[in-house]
């Protein structure tokens, strides 16, 4: 069996702006974002930790790095998924993030899990 196959996440993204956290006139802008991690390969896989880069429209990025994801760390045996919901603010109304997630497989292998990058947007800013 091909290796890309045993070891495979699939990462879905919904995100959401939150006006009522937000606050444009001192430039803070808060979304959610609500992801579904799928274990889409035949072996078992645990999330160690994340790393996240977050970009503004300025090019301003900041590097989030930490165990888990809200708390947890997630065991998801083939098929399974987790899903969960953060957040971050943004000096800007349009940003972009992307990372990984550390995973390790229940046969000892370590990857990473891509996160491709997803767009953060104030409804109507964007075309």
């Amino acid at each position: 069996m091909a290796e890309g196959k045993k070891y495979q996440i699939s990462i879905n993204v919904d995100t959401a702006y939150l006006a009522e956290q937000s606050d444009p006139s001192a430039d803070r802008y808060v979304f959610t974002y609500t992801i579904t991690i799928t274990n889409s390969g035949t072996v078992a896989a645990q999330l160690i930790s994340r790393h996240w880069i977050i970009t503004d429209a300025e090019n301003v990025t900041q590097e989030v790095k930490g165990l888990g994801v809200v708390g947890e760390q997630p065991l998801l045996r083939p098929g399974e998924h987790f899903e969960y919901t953060s957040g971050t603010a943004l000096a800007t109304p349009v940003g972009t993030m992307r990372g990984s997630y550390q995973m390790v497989a229940e046969d000892g292998n370590k990857f990473d899990a891509e996160i491709p990058v997803f767009t953060l947007s104030m409804p109507r800013v964007l075309h």
